[in-house]
């Protein structure tokens, strides 16, 4: 490695753009969503069920875009999609300060997923940063993830000052026009798809043999050779079990704890405390992953997302109540950082962007149905309970099913042909 090396790497410009990225999310309808449930249920009459549904259909147009953002992503970045997304979400936003009727909430939420940016580990924000690193991409995520705790402490005691002092329909206006103000003009102009663009190296490496043996290492496998592995197909589960027990529980506690006549002001505070454990274990799962493997972080996460459920459901004080938000929030943050790293980790991160957008239908087709089915109990028997008991054994399900899940390995004649390849390209 020469002394150029050390050279400022335009990579990390990108992880603070996703970093904002991801803390202009937490106000757009994500985390500071259920801040939202109960004052608009009380003066719509529109039942949590309804609200369930409408984060399930912000999903299921993300996830149903997800096989065209893919591959648009791959090859053409997120210079475009990125404002575009934010100016999609805002609009929405904004239409969600005027609506009636319960139809109409689940619409908007359909137009804020069609183009993927659902907050941390939607493909717009990071897909981009997999693509400019390697070795450090780890670390790159790790500070990307900073945006969860910095947003989460800005903008959830806002929304939470908003709809208390001006009504949850200005507060939505004002949190869209905050962030297409910065995220459009900071996207369009920082954004760049990936190192070779710029005639750079991913990792910053000025040396084209150390960055070819890098890329090399990481074997990137095509959309038809990933979908051939027993691994694929593990994530695959994995992740939908988790988004479905997750489902069941992140957006309905927080309606749930007020209902136990938890003040709401501790209720946010709580909030603000999930997520800036997400991303304190996000970080360091992150500086972690070079010396333990991606699948041990991961299944240790949704561990503590099974535990905090339990807590969750016994929750009838703010002591418990900080407690199960602040270990949720960590079992989270795990969570994010598994779903960000190990596709590229696994797979490499050429055709990253093509494998996870292909997926993300199947994972909604299951995930999807926690918080609705969630509302609809509570609706009917007065408790959400029942459900959380479910997640509490999906997530366990989650955490052995990760742990026993390896990096897939190439048949011979398949690194015959990738080697090939690549010295086509070297020579070409």
């Amino acid at each position: 490695m020469n002394g150029k090396s050390r050279r400022f790497f335009y990579g990390w410009v990108i992880v603070g753009v996703m970093a904002v990225s991801s803390a202009v999310g937490m106000a757009k309808g994500t985390l500071n969503f259920g801040l939202f449930v109960k004052p608009m249920g009380d003066d719509l009459g529109i039942g949590r069920a309804s609200f369930g549904w409408a984060q399930t259909a912000r999903r299921g147009a993300e996830a149903l875009s997800g096989p065209v953002t893919g591959p648009l992503l791959d090859r053409f970045g997120s210079r475009v999609i990125l404002p575009v997304a934010a100016l999609t979400t805002g609009l929405a936003m904004i239409g969600l300060g005027h609506i009636s009727h319960s139809w109409q909430l689940i619409l908007l939420f359909t137009i804020m997923g069609l183009i993927g940016m659902s907050g941390p580990g939607a493909l717009a924000t990071s897909v981009t940063v997999l693509k400019w690193f390697v070795v450090k991409r780890g670390r790159a995520l790790a500070f990307m993830s900073l945006g969860v705790p910095v947003g989460a402490m800005l903008f959830i005691p806002l929304t939470e000052y908003l709809i208390e002092t001006v009504g949850w329909e200005t507060a939505w206006m004002i949190l869209a026009i905050a962030g297409m103000g910065v995220l459009v003009p900071l996207a369009a102009i920082l954004v760049r798809r990936q190192p070779e663009d710029m005639g750079l190296f991913p990792d910053g490496d000025m040396d084209p043999d150390l960055a070819e043996r890098a890329d090399s290492d990481e074997s990137s496998w095509t959309v038809s050779e990933a979908v051939r592995t027993a691994t694929l197909w593990k994530l695959v589960i994995v992740f939908s079990a988790a988004s479905l027990a997750v489902g069941t529980i992140d957006l309905h506690r927080i309606p749930a704890f007020m209902d136990r006549g938890l003040d709401p002001a501790h209720v946010t505070f709580a909030v603000v405390f999930d997520a800036v454990c997400a991303g304190a274990a996000t970080f360091t799962f992150g500086i972690l992953v070079r010396h333990i493997p991606a699948r041990v972080l991961g299944a240790t996460g949704f561990a503590m997302l099974s535990i905090a459920s339990v807590m969750t459901i016994y929750a009838y004080n703010d002591a418990v109540m900080f407690t199960s938000m602040a270990v949720f929030g960590l079992g989270m943050g795990g969570m994010m950082f598994l779903q960000n790293f190990v596709w590229a980790d696994y797979f490499g991160r050429e055709n990253v962007g093509s494998i996870r957008g292909l997926l993300k239908p199947i994972n909604f087709a299951v995930g999807g149905l926690g918080a609705p089915a969630a509302g609809y109990i509570r609706d009917f028997t007065g408790s959400y309970d029942p459900a959380w008991w479910v997640g509490v054994a999906l997530m366990v399900f989650a955490a052995v099913l990760t742990l026993t899940t390896h990096a897939p390995k190439r048949s011979v004649e398949s690194e015959v042909k990738q080697v090939s390849q690549q010295a086509r390209h070297a020579s070409g």
